[in-house]
C-alpha cells in the first residue's frame, strides 16, 4: 500500500440490519436525547437550588431561646400580666411548668393533672396560676408559696379565661356550657349551651362582657351579670368553620375572631357588627407586591396594646405581624418543626412565646415596624 494513501475501514452491515438513512435517523436521535438531557438535568439543578432555598427558610430559627422540658406538644402558654417576666406551659404530656422568660429555668412545676393541659394563665395581679387539662380538672396555684389553692372539674374542658380586674374565672366546654367562678372562694355561675362546643372566649376590659366563640362558626356577646347574650352573629356575618381564637382591643370595643375557614373577623361590641375581614389565604401581604401566601387556618391572634398591629399563629408554624389597617404583612417568625398551637405576647410587644406541636416553647424577640 502506498504510504500516502488514505486507509478507509469498510464495515459490512449485517443481513437484514437497517438501511443507511436509518442509522442516521438514529444517530439524530442519540444527539438530540443528549441535548435533551442535558436541559433536563440544568432545570432540575434550577428546581433543587429554589428547593434549597425554601428548605433553608423554612428551617431557619428566629428565636431568642427554647423551652424543652415538655416530651410531648406544647398546648398553651401564657405570660404573667404584671411583669411579663415569668411563663406557663401545659402539654399533650400532662404536664404544666411556670418559668423564668430570661433563661427558661423552672420556678414552678404545676404537678397533678392525668390528662393533656390544653389551658393555662395568670390572674389580672400574677398572684395565681391557673391550669385546666381535657378531663375538666381546673387547678389554681398561688405563686408566692407555690401551692395549689382551688381545683373544680366540668366537662371536657376547651378553654379558660381569667377576669381582667378580679379574682374570677371563666371556662367553656365541649357540650358548649360556660362557667365563671370566684377563685378561690369558689362561687359558680353558668351560662347556658346553644348545643355547639364553647371554643374559645375571653372577658371583655369592662369586666362585664364575655365574647365566646362556638364550633358551629357562631359568636356571642354575653352579659355576665344577667347570663344573657347580648348578640348573636351567626349565617353570613359569622364563620364558616368553627372558631379557634378571640381577642379584643384595649378597651373592648372591638374583637378579632379567627377560624379554621383562615379568616380573621373584626367585631364591634356594641353593636355585633362585623366592620372588617382578613382573609389569610388570598393577597395577604397587600397590595404592594401582590404575592398570596398558601391558605393555613388560624390557630391564636393577639392584639398589640396601643396600636393597629395584630399577631396571628396557623398551622404553618410560622407568627406572622399585621397591620390591622391595611392588612399587610410586616414581619414573619419561624422556628419551630410543627405548628404553633397557641402563642402569647408581653406587655411591651417586645417578645412573643409560642407553643408548638415540635414539643417545644420558644421566645422570639419582635421587631417593631414604623408606625
Amino acid at each position: 500500500m502506498d504510504p500516502g494513501e488514505e486507509l478507509l475501514e469498510v464495515i459490512e452491515l449485517p443481513p437484514g440490519g437497517p438501511p443507511p438513512e436509518d442509522l442516521a435517523d438514529e444517530v439524530a436521535e442519540v444527539e438530540l436525547d443528549e441535548e435533551e438531557e442535558e436541559e433536563e438535568e440544568q432545570w432540575e439543578t434550577e428546581d433543587e437550588d429554589g428547593d434549597v432555598e425554601e428548605n433553608m427558610e423554612a428551617m431557619r430559627d428566629h428565636s431568642e431561646l427554647t423551652f424543652s422540658r415538655h416530651s410531648k406538644a406544647v398546648f398553651c402558654v401564657s405570660l404573667d400580666a404584671g411583669s411579663s417576666s415569668l411563663v406557663v406551659t401545659g402539654g399533650e404530656d400532662d404536664q404544666a411548668f411556670v418559668w423564668r422568660l430570661s433563661d427558661g429555668e423552672v420556678v414552678l412545676h404545676c404537678a397533678g393533672h392525668k390528662d393533656s393541659v390544653i389551658s393555662a394563665s395568670f390572674s389580672h395581679d400574677s398572684s395565681m396560676v391557673a391550669t385546666g387539662d381535657m378531663s375538666g380538672l381546673i387547678m389554681v396555684w398561688k405563686l408566692e408559696t407555690r401551692k395549689r389553692v382551688w381545683s373544680f372539674e366540668v366537662g371536657d374542658l376547651q378553654w379558660m379565661a381569667w377576669h381582667p380586674v378580679a379574682p374570677v374565672l371563666l371556662a367553656g366546654t365541649d357540650e358548649g356550657s360556660v362557667w365563671m367562678w370566684k377563685v378561690p372562694g369558689g362561687e359558680c355561675k353558668t351560662f347556658p349551651s346553644p348545643g355547639s362546643q364553647a371554643t374559645c372566649g375571653v372577658i371583655l376590659p369592662d369586666g362585664k362582657r364575655a365574647v365566646v366563640g362556638y364550633e358551629d362558626g357562631t359568636v356571642r356577646v354575653w352579659d355576665l351579670k344577667q347570663g344573657s347574650p347580648l348578640h348573636v352573629v351567626k349565617g353570613a356575618e359569622g364563620h364558616c368553620g368553627p372558631l379557634t381564637c378571640v381577642a379584643c382591643d384595649r378597651n373592648g370595643s372591638l374583637v378579632l375572631t379567627g377560624s379554621v375557614d383562615c379568616t380573621v373577623k373584626l367585631l364591634n361590641t356594641t353593636t355585633g357588627k362585623v366592620v372588617g375581614v382578613l382573609c389569610m389565604g388570598s393577597s395577604t401581604r397587600g397590595c404592594e407586591d401582590g404575592e398570596e401566601l398558601p391558605a393555613a387556618g388560624i390557630v391564636q391572634l393577639r392584639w398589640e396594646c396601643h396600636t393597629a398591629l395584630l399577631y396571628t399563629a396557623s398551622l404553618d408554624g410560622v407568627v406572622r405581624m399585621w397591620d390591622a389597617r391595611t392588612g399587610s404583612m410586616q414581619s414573619e417568625y419561624r422556628g419551630h418543626r410543627a405548628e404553633i398551637l397557641d402563642f402569647a405576647v408581653n406587655k411591651e410587644a417586645s417578645a412573643i412565646v409560642t407553643a408548638s406541636g415540635d414539643h417545644t416553647a420558644k421566645v422570639f424577640c419582635l421587631q417593631q415596624p414604623d408606625r
